[in-house]
């Protein structure tokens, strides 16, 4: 089989498993370097320490597993099937209503994680049986590999100005996975950037994150502040994080380009218990066991549930300032169950809410 039949091979067994497009990527990536070297100087990874802890390896496949020649990419589309049109719409005026509590659209579903790399490891597999044993590693955000810098070398698509990967056919609201491989593939070309002079995403950006085009500084991004960061949230930030309790979609919302995103058939991005129109009085509620239990799968268990208590304190804090006489009594006797919570941060963040009257 030629390389070339082969990578056509691959491209359909990825698509009977659910990918939308595959790629070939080099492992050149010196260029990269120097931007990666830069926004880890400016401190805008925040305590994202592993970020810096392996260094350039991020920017070298080949120091990161040895042997490795060429990298796949693989595009697996996330909305869910029955998405309607006018999702993005939707999503915006959730975010004008404070009772609501904004889960990120990806984060609805099953793990990606889980998703992506077992269907990555399949495809492997499946590539095994053609060439035979090859030396090979499967990621999706799991490891020191410049994710969205491979994507776009190999054709996925180009980096927006908010610094996600962009396509023309499927916008942004997919996930990325890679599969590294010791034997040469013919390289798939680069898409050329499309954003003009948009800036919808910079403009929309609730905390001011995207500091300029292609420059993004963690530290004030929600999904950084929901997720990645483990203490107490900014005072001054907690104010822009509105609703958004998991997660922030707002840069994508306002993309020109996700008229085009597309929807996955497979069920495990379907909506779980509710999180595309649940309650913020109704998460506070859930206890330990219950958020175990309802998080199971789901890419919110990884913060546990003391953080996810101090995510929506600060949106029903942010409540409290819009909310009539009535809904403040209902909000405030809510707030004051966990006022003696054993986690600190918790604690204090209800302290806050309390006082945002």
């Amino acid at each position: 089989m030629t390389p070339e039949a082969l990578l056509s091979t691959i491209r359909s067994q990825a698509e009977a498993l659910g990918f939308a497009r595959i790629g070939v990527a080099d492992v050149d990536l010196a260029s990269a370097e120097a931007g990666l070297l830069a926004w880890l100087e400016a401190g805008f990874h925040g305590s994202m320490d592993y970020m810096a802890n392996h260094g350039l390896r991020r920017a070298r496949p080949a120091e990161l597993v040895p042997g490795t020649v060429r990298v796949i990419t693989a595009r697996m589309d996330y909305l869910p099937a029955a998405t309607p049109d006018d999702w993005r719409e939707r999503e915006l005026q959730r975010l004008t209503q404070p009772g609501e509590a904004v889960v990120s659209v990806y984060a609805r579903g099953r793990d990606y994680h889980k998703v992506v790399r077992a269907r990555l490891q399949k495809l492997s597999d499946q590539i095994a049986a053609l060439v035979g044993p090859f030396g090979h590693r499967v990621f999706t955000d799991s490891a020191p590999v410049l994710e969205a810098e491979l994507a776009s070398r190999s054709g996925q698509g180009w980096r927006g100005k908010h610094t996600l990967v962009l396509s023309r056919e499927a916008g942004s609201t997919f996930f990325l996975g890679e599969i590294y491989v010791d034997f040469p593939l013919p390289l798939t070309e680069p898409e050329p950037a499309h954003c003009g002079q948009c800036t919808a995403c910079i403009d929309a950006c609730p905390t001011g994150a995207i500091v300029a085009p292609y420059r993004l500084d963690a530290r004030r991004c929600i999904s950084y502040l929901t997720i990645e960061h483990a203490g107490s949230i900014p005072e001054d930030m907690r104010p822009l994080l509105g609703n958004r309790i998991y997660g922030c979609d707002d840069c994508q919302l306002v993309c020109p380009w996700n008229k085009f995103a597309r929807r996955n058939a497979l069920p495990d991005f379907e909506e779980r218990h509710g999180l595309g129109h649940a309650q913020l009085l109704e998460l506070w509620g859930w206890t330990e066991a219950q958020f175990l239990q309802r998080t199971e799968g789901s890419p919110i268990r990884r913060i546990g549930h003391a953080r996810w208590l101090r995510n929506i304190a600060v949106a029903l804090g942010n409540a409290l300032r819009q909310a009539s006489a009535a809904e403040r009594e209902t909000i405030r006797a809510a707030l004051v169950q966990h006022a003696d919570h054993p986690d600190a941060v918790v604690c204090e963040t209800v302290q806050w809410a309390l006082q945002q009257v």
